[in-house]
């Protein structure tokens, strides 16, 4: 389900100021002072979760992080939807999670509305190295997503998906 929001509001945009500095103060040193104030952003932050330097996000507080989630290098989430990310994933370098859309009617994207879409990723999934994550997608407990895959539909749980856009190649 899309939900409109304003992402040129002030306080929409005082608050990813607010959050984008954490990041780039993360990203410049990764220390665990910088990491805390990183996942204090977060809605939930689980236990033992690892986030490798060159973070980025919107909000922050629209993230779910479970237990043992390790985050490689520049990952991008845009979480203006709700973006929960189940126990022991893993997220390769460069993976993009993007929890916002726009309108596709030229006329309507002049109006400049944003739409927020909740992504799900569940538990034990890895999402290699380049993977792209559409908005309102659902990624089934321990599925793998292969190097440079854009998903654009729900994926099955206990299966491999790979390609552009990413398809269903077994069941794993």
């Amino acid at each position: 389900m899309k939900r409109h929001f304003d992402s040129l509001a002030r306080e929409m945009l005082q608050q990813r100021q607010t959050t984008h500095e954490v990041c780039r103060q993360f990203s410049r040193s990764p220390s665990k002072g910088n990491l805390k104030r990183l996942k204090s952003l977060f809605a939930h932050c689980g236990e033992s979760v690892f986030i490798e330097a060159g973070f980025h996000c919107d909000y922050g507080q629209f993230i779910e992080l479970g237990d043992r989630v390790f985050i490689n290098i520049n990952c991008t989430i845009l979480d203006a939807g709700r973006v929960s990310i189940g126990h022991d994933t893993l997220i390769g370098p460069n993976v993009q999670i993007l929890a916002v859309t726009h309108d596709v009617d030229p006329k309507r994207r002049l109006e400049k509305g944003s739409y927020a879409q909740d992504v799900i990723v569940g538990n034990n999934v890895w999402l290699a190295a380049g993977v792209i994550i559409s908005p309102g997608v659902t990624v089934g407990d321990n599925s793998v997503i292969g190097a440079g895959s854009v998903v654009t539909n729900d994926v099955e749980a206990n299966s491999l998906y790979l390609g552009h856009p990413a398809v269903k190649v077994k069941a794993i």
